[in-house]
């Protein structure tokens, strides 16, 4: 099967690739698309589809939802303590009203 300049100027605006002409009568699509042809009649019937090639299982955790009971632990991180003994973080002013 062969395709034409046009075919496949057109194929190449379809995908919206550019593609100079030069290139256009170097390339040798007729393989890919007998490449392509082969792989559709290979029978995949009774294989299951996957997402990954690798079966690895992940380890995973119990999702447990906590508070973390360490505010106070955060709030010492801060250099400013002008909000630390209300249970917040005091930043500078960023807008005037």
């Amino acid at each position: 099967m062969a395709f034409s300049k046009q075919q496949l100027k057109k194929f190449a605006d379809l995908i919206r690739i550019d593609i100079p002409d030069e290139k256009l009568e170097q390339m040798n699509i007729d393989s890919v698309i007998e490449w392509l042809d082969k792989l559709q009649k290979i029978d995949t019937s009774g294989v299951e589809p996957m997402l990954n090639p690798a079966e690895h299982k992940l380890p995973r955790r119990a999702d447990v939802v906590t508070d973390g009971n360490i505010r106070d632990a955060i709030l010492a991180n801060d250099p400013d303590t002008a909000g630390v003994s209300r249970g917040y973080f005091a930043v500078p002013k960023v807008m005037d009203e």
